[in-house]
């Protein structure tokens, strides 16, 4: 499959917009809640960051099989 450099850039800005969304959205869950919720959006933002780096992986592949 051919990626153009447009595409891999979004995929790798991307993946970086997610690690960043939902890190902060870990340090700003509030105080108060059942374990339950602080387990769910551990286990939510644990499966979104994966998600995320494997997105950068494919962009940076992209744009490196575009340089050669």
């Amino acid at each position: 499959m051919c990626m153009t450099r447009r595409v891999s850039i979004f995929l790798v800005a991307l993946a970086a917009f997610m690690i960043f969304e939902w890190i902060n959205l870990g340090f700003n869950l509030a105080d108060g809640h059942e374990t339950s919720f602080y387990v769910v959006h551990g286990v939510l933002i644990a499966v979104n960051i994966l998600l995320a780096l494997a997105l950068g992986a494919v962009g940076v592949r992209g744009w490196m099989k575009g340089r050669a």
